[in-house]
This record gives C-alpha cells, structure tokens and sequence, in this order.
C-alpha cells in the first residue's frame, strides 16, 4: 500500500469538516422547543424543535446529536491516527484507514441522504463525496497480490468468515424485521417519522448486508479481496457499540421514552458485536505483517 497524497489530502478535509459538522451538531442548540406535526400519512409526530437538527423528529435529532458525540470522540481522532500512520507506510494502519473512511462513508452518507434539511446540507454531500472517493481511491491503490504476501501463515479463515456471516445475519434481521411487521399490518414502519422513505434501512440492507456475506464468502475461499472488504466493516462495528449508547442517552434527555428492554437489548447486542470486531480485528492486524513475507501463504481460491 504505497501512500498517497490525494487519500491524505481528502483524509484532512474529512477531519476538518467532520469537525465542523459534528460540533455544530451537539453544541449548537440555539433557541427553540419541541412541536408537533402531521406528517404526509397524517401521523402526528413531534420534532426535536432546536439546534441543528430541530428540523428532525425527536429521536432523529437526538439520535444524530449521539452520533456527532461518538464522530468528534474517537471517529476523527481515529482518522488523524489512522493517516498519520497510513502516511508513514504502515499496511495495517493503511487496512484500519479504510474501515475508518468507510465510517465516515456511512454517517455523512446518511446526514446527507436522510436528515432533515439545514445549514449544514452542502458539508454533508462535501464529507459524503470526499469519504467515498477516498475509500474508491484506497480500494484502487490496493495490489491483492502484493497484499496477499503481506499474509501471515497463522491468517485465521473461519473465524473471520464466520463473523462477517453473523454480522450479515443480525444486520438483516435488525432492519428487515419492523418493515415486514409494518408491510403486514399495512402501516409506516415506526420510525418513518417525518422522512418519505427509510434511507438507513436502505443502506444497511442493500449495501452493508451484503457486504458482509461477500466478505465471508471471499474469506472462506482464501481470496486477499475478502480480507479487505472484512476490514472495511470492521471499524464501523467496533463503532457501534459507542454509537447506539450515546444515542440512546441522547434521546433519553431530549425526552424521548424507551422499556427497559428497549435500552439493554439493543446496546447489549450491538456491544457484543462491537467486542467480537475489536478481537477479530486485532487477530487479523496481528497475522497481517507490514513488510512482504519471503514465502507468502497460498490463499488462492480452494478447489471444488
């Protein structure tokens, strides 16, 4: 992986604007109060009324509020560490730059797509674009074959692969279950709120979903492809664990009422899962080397 200025470049105009975004985000709330509204299916729902997001509905705009917390506390300092190092040449750091890019992919990908319009609109599609052409151009300047030597003979296979299917398979029943619940009793999903359409659900099953299925299947066959991909997701697992609990607290001030099963359940889970990528994580960096192995694994495909 041989650095390159333009990821640097776009990696700092991230950082920067991230830092705008998400400081305006949770320290700016000027003036305002929560209100109601009806929506275009005639629900009524109330909206977070201040700040930034005082165009969103009460748990969006609380819940983009926790996710602004987590970005200013470890996703951008994660991103100066990560290209620091990435910058000096490190193969693993460059591995941990791609997960962390596509973090930022994922959470500006979304402001940008799904929250409601504000001042912030045209930094959102800036920290969108920047995010995913960086990620393009990393993928680019990857040679798999001259990653591959980089592979360690103890490279773990099932492990990770088993992972990637599990992550796959709780992702899809997290988002697809509430929308064939409400598809069934004719309804809105719950969540709709004021948005038109469920933009989240639609990137997580039509992109992050099947990610992790190809990246399971491309591991178990040995292919360096697979490896990548695994560690392109991995970051933003290890992410959401921090990200749903400060969310949760977020929208718990703002008002917003859950069960308690409601809170343990789902940052129970999404905690376990954020555990099992920092280890699978940790293992995958420890069996991936910086400098070319003399005699590289065979991890070519395996016969059938």
């Amino acid at each position: 992986m041989k650095p390159s200025s333009i990821i640097i470049g776009l990696a700092a105009l991230i950082a920067a604007l991230a830092l705008i975004a998400a400081g305006a985000g949770l320290f700016w709330q000027a003036g305002g109060s929560p209100f109601t509204v009806t929506t275009l299916r005639g629900q009524t729902v109330t909206m977070y009324g201040q700040g930034l997001y005082r165009f969103d509905t009460r748990f969006m705009g609380a819940g983009n509020r926790g996710t602004d917390a987590v970005t200013l506390a470890l996703g951008i300092p994660l991103l100066i560490m990560a290209t620091r190092r990435y910058r000096r040449g490190s193969l693993r750091w460059g591995l941990l730059l791609v997960g962390t890019l596509v973090y930022f992919l994922y959470v500006y990908a979304s402001l940008a797509l799904n929250a409601a319009y504000n001042d912030l609109f045209l930094v959102y599609v800036v920290l969108f674009s920047a995010s995913l052409f960086a990620v393009v151009l990393i993928y680019a300047s990857i040679d798999l074959s001259a990653l591959q030597a980089h592979f360690l003979p103890s490279l773990p296979r099932r492990g990770p692969a088993l992972f990637m299917f599990a992550s796959g398979l709780v992702t899809l029943l997290i988002w697809l279950a509430p929308l064939l619940s409400a598809l069934f009793q004719g309804q809105p999903p719950e969540l709709l709120g004021s948005s038109t359409t469920m933009v989240t659900d639609a990137l997580d099953l039509g992109i992050i979903t099947p990610a992790t299925i190809i990246a399971g299947v491309l591991i178990l066959r040995r292919a360096p492809l697979g490896y990548l991909i695994a560690c392109s997701l991995l970051v933003l697992e290890m992410l959401l664990a921090p990200m749903i609990a400060a969310q949760t607290i977020s929208q718990m001030i703002a008002g917003v009422t859950f069960s308690t099963g409601q809170i343990v359940g789902p940052i129970a889970g999404f905690s376990l899962l954020a555990l099992a990528a920092v280890v699978v994580t940790t293992v995958l960096l420890r069996t991936i080397s910086d400098s070319a192995q003399v005699q590289a694994p065979a991890l070519q495909p395996a016969h059938t």
